[in-house]
């Protein structure tokens, strides 16, 4: 930057350097004659000099500021001329076309005529009713939910599978008491109590019975009806399980049909027909009335109606052992009913004792599973004999 002096401008600056730096005036010199005030004439004499010092700082710094900006150049505060702008305006790229597949042809295939079928091979109505009702309705003894079926009513069948004649001499009524042990594949034993009474009047029976382990009934069933030349025929079969809602299976004399109240099933009725219950006591009087039909390896075969279907039973002749009951040594016929295979039904084993009038000393119930539910005799009331 260069600074240019002009002689106006220093003379000027001279001139007011000289009178700032003039000498003051001589001071006044006071008498006792005068007063205390100044005389007006110096007093405005220094107002008016003081006021001059004011007015030419005043114009130094008016004179200073104008030529500093005169020689001072300060960069403009707009953008230069060759400044070049750019503005761009961002957009979005078009979007990729979506492009489908064209569905696949469908290949209708025609279906071939339906083959003509012989019609099937006859069978015994009996063991068409049988295998039916076990296919359809496996049995409540598995422990089961029971379910309500919805199967139509089947056709008239056979219910006696074979045309063997038994002599029945029932038992006289009483009061029979077990030990229970019901002993599962895994875990240790349980132990209970049962009872079960058979009583007849030689035109009508009853049979009630219940199982308990633990202070709990697992088990508890009722079957009544009356006494013929067949034997046992029943009217009613009870059932109630731990848990489970009471079921009821009918064989109505009218009718001549057998129904369940956990099932819509039903089977015709032309005699010699059983409960789960009645079927031991039957047992029971074809031994005592028909002994010469056990033998071992023979088989009685009856139908038994369970709480949803019904089925033949046949009970296999194994022999006669030596069992101990409470503590004495008795002689008992060993029965067992095994059921076909790919069942769920339980297999239940029945040991008759000839010198206990037949009556059933122990029973064994057992599952699929392997767990079994062992009963032995240990205390029979006889109240009547006939």
């Amino acid at each position: 930057m260069q600074f240019i002096a002009d002689n106006r401008n220093i003379g000027m600056f001279g001139t007011l350097a000289r009178l700032a730096c003039s000498p003051k005036p001589p001071a006044c010199v006071y008498t006792g004659a005068m007063t205390m005030a100044p005389p007006p004439t110096e007093h405005r004499s220094r107002r008016s000099h003081s006021l001059f010092v004011l007015l030419a700082a005043a114009l130094l710094h008016l004179l200073a500021l104008g030529w500093l900006g005169g020689l001072l150049r300060f960069p403009a505060m707009h953008a230069p001329e060759n400044t070049a702008v750019i503005t761009a305006t961002l957009t979005a790229p078009p979007p990729k076309p979506v492009i489908k597949a064209a569905p696949k042809p469908v290949r209708h295939t025609p279906r071939p005529p339906r083959p003509r079928l012989s019609p099937p091979p006859e069978i015994s109505p009996a063991l068409a009713a049988s295998e039916t009702a076990r296919a359809d309705f496996p049995d409540s003894e598995n422990g089961d939910d029971i379910a309500t079926s919805t199967a139509t009513e089947m056709p008239a069948a056979d219910t006696e599978p074979n045309s063997v004649h038994y002599n029945i001499d029932l038992p006289p009524s009483a009061d029979l008491k077990y030990d229970v042990q019901k002993t599962p594949t895994e875990g240790a034993p349980m132990y209970g109590s049962g009872t079960i009474s058979w009583h007849t009047d030689g035109s009508k029976y009853s049979v009630n019975g219940d199982f308990g382990v633990l202070f709990i009934t697992a088990l508890r069933f009722q079957s009544t009806g009356t006494i013929e030349d067949t034997g046992i025929v029943p009217e009613l079969y009870s059932e109630k399980r731990f848990r489970k809602a009471e079921t009821n299976t009918h064989f109505h004399r009218e009718r001549n049909t057998i129904s369940f109240s956990s099932s819509t099933l039903s089977y015709p009725r032309s005699g010699g027909e059983q409960d789960r219950a009645s079927i031991i006591w039957q047992l029971a009087g074809i031994g005592r009335g028909d002994s010469g039909k056990f033998v071992p390896g023979a088989s009685i075969d009856l139908f038994v109606a369970g709480t949803r279907n019904a089925e033949t039973w046949q009970i296999l002749v194994l022999g006669l052992e030596e069992i101990t009951i409470d503590g004495i040594s008795t002689q008992a016929w060993h029965l067992a009913r095994a059921p076909r295979s790919g069942s769920h039904d339980q297999k239940l084993d029945i040991w008759l004792a000839p010198e206990q009038n037949w009556y059933p000393v122990r029973l064994r119930y057992t599952e699929s599973n392997g767990d079994y539910l062992d009963m032995t005799l240990t205390s029979l009331n006889v109240s009547a004999v006939h």
